[in-house]
């Protein structure tokens, strides 16, 4: 008698969600497994925040840009649909910190802020004499207590003064995690600064100690970045996955609103009144919707508190004559004391030479921080404008933009604050004693990147595979 069919059904067409669905379809083909797996997503399009407009010859997209190079999981998933001759690295030019009114360039030998070259430190404008004196503190400071968690700017603080993590280390952080550095965990983002200062007591001499010292160049790869992207946009790899997933099995401009479980496994009612089932779940959804669709369950009540921060892009498009001073770089952070409504700008065209045509410049900035988030409700015109107004005081911009792309990102920065680990490890056990066979993934957990959330994804294809097949075993054999 062949085996009875099991069901999976994924909710959120994020990549957390298509990474899920590919690998469980995958392992099924593989190991003859009888699954019927379905991916459920609430808009008309899959890939999350992945979303490419491609016009007039450029390539824009309207959220993440690339992922780490290091980070293996994306460029094995593009390997797998085909992806793998689209991937290009950035060109590695100079970045810059916009403090006190001028762009520094960023010092040399900085890691994430921290200095690992000393030279490039002492000899930058960045810092005033007593910034730079008050960050040398951090060679004689002794390691902090051994602690479970604290605040990422407390943590760099103590050791090197508020002036550094104000115009280094805070535009570089918060940019990563659109948050507020005094209520980011150090142990859910960088856990690793955290070991080096309790291993080696100073911050700067560790990271020196432990960062592997850079080849001579030969001036073979001297100007290619730590990121990939694909040249056709992020959201071409988004349709490849998609192409490759079993015919029928993604439902989209579907929402589930409730999931319960029953004696065989768990009904998911979608919002037209319709009943789905299933033996197993994969939950790749933001975390407050997580929570509304499992709110008899209080334990997800922790989900109601962790926050999200709202954020926008503003691509502009000009021709180059455009830009009369330009800058010999690909993008520069701002200052968090700085009186500039952008947080960041990518020369897009500098660093993704792709995404441009000849002749034109792309500039990308980022808008909205921590506290300061009504500016992302403005309307298309005045953010450009706001936008257009803080580019000036740095370049002299001649014309008007062939077009702008806005796009707004509400609520959808989740936010690893102080405890975060704790919390989602207490939400885990839970889940795992009161709703076997459900799991949760994606950027409100463990990483935001691409490839944390590819991880999670493949993570949970085996805790299902594992839940489905192995219990099975046991009670064949018992």
């Amino acid at each position: 008698m062949s085996e009875e069919q099991k069901k999976v059904i994924i909710i959120g067409g994020g990549i957390t969600g298509l990474a899920t669905a590919y690998y469980l379809q995958k392992e099924a083909r593989e190991k003859g497994l009888s699954l019927d797996v379905k991916l459920v997503e609430a808009s008309q399009r899959l890939g999350g925040k992945l979303q490419t407009v491609v016009k007039e010859g450029f390539v824009i997209e309207r959220g993440p840009d690339s992922f780490l190079a290091r980070k293996q999981s994306a460029s094995r998933l593009a390997k797998e649909v085909g992806m793998e001759n689209e991937l290009i690295r950035n060109t590695a030019g100079k970045s810059f910190v916009l403090a006190r009114e001028r762009l520094h360039p960023m010092p040399g030998g900085s890691i994430m802020g921290i200095p690992t070259q000393i030279a490039p430190f002492i000899t930058t404008g960045l810092f005033s004499f007593p910034g730079k004196l008050r960050a040398a503190a951090d060679f004689v400071l002794p390691r902090s207590n051994a602690m479970k968690d604290q605040a990422l700017g407390g943590f760099f603080r103590r050791r090197l003064g508020d002036e550094v993590v104000e115009n280094l280390i805070e535009p570089l952080l918060s940019g990563i995690y659109a948050g507020d550095i005094d209520h980011l965990s150090l142990m859910s983002t960088f856990p690793q600064f955290y070991q080096v200062e309790q291993k080696y007591r100073s911050l700067i001499l560790g990271m020196k100690k432990s960062t592997p010292s850079q080849p001579k160049s030969t001036g073979e790869k001297k100007d290619k970045g730590m990121f990939l992207t694909f040249k056709t946009g992020l959201q071409s790899f988004v349709d490849a996955i998609e192409k490759k997933l079993e015919p029928n099995s993604v439902m989209k401009g579907v929402r589930i609103t409730g999931i319960d479980k029953n004696t065989n496994g768990y009904e998911l009612e979608l919002d037209g009144g319709e009943i789905l089932l299933a033996d197993s779940v994969v939950i790749s959804v933001p975390h407050h919707v997580t929570q509304s669709m499992l709110k008899q369950h209080r334990f997800f009540d922790a989900f109601k508190e962790m926050p999200s921060t709202s954020v926008a892009t503003v691509a502009l498009a000009f021709p180059k004559e455009a830009i009369e001073k330009d800058i010999e770089g690909t993008g520069f952070v701002v200052s968090r004391n700085s009186d500039y409504t952008i947080t960041a700008c990518t020369w897009t065209h500098k660093k993704w030479p792709h995404s441009a045509p000849e002749g034109k410049v792309l500039l990308r900035c980022y808008v909205g921080r921590p506290g300061d988030e009504a500016v992302v409700d403005l309307s298309d015109n005045e953010m450009v404008k706001i936008v257009l107004n803080d580019l000036n005081k740095t370049m002299n911009i001649t014309m008007a933009p062939d077009f702008a792309v806005v796009t707004r990102w509400k609520d959808s920065m989740p936010q690893y604050t102080v405890g975060h680990k704790e919390r989602i490890d207490h939400v885990m056990s839970q889940l795992t004693a009161e709703l076997p066979g459900v799991y949760v993934a994606g950027s409100s957990y463990d990483g935001l990147g691409m490839p944390d959330c590819i991880d999670q994804g493949e993570k949970a294809v085996q805790q299902v595979l594992s839940f489905l097949y192995s219990k099975n075993k046991k009670a064949i054999h018992s």
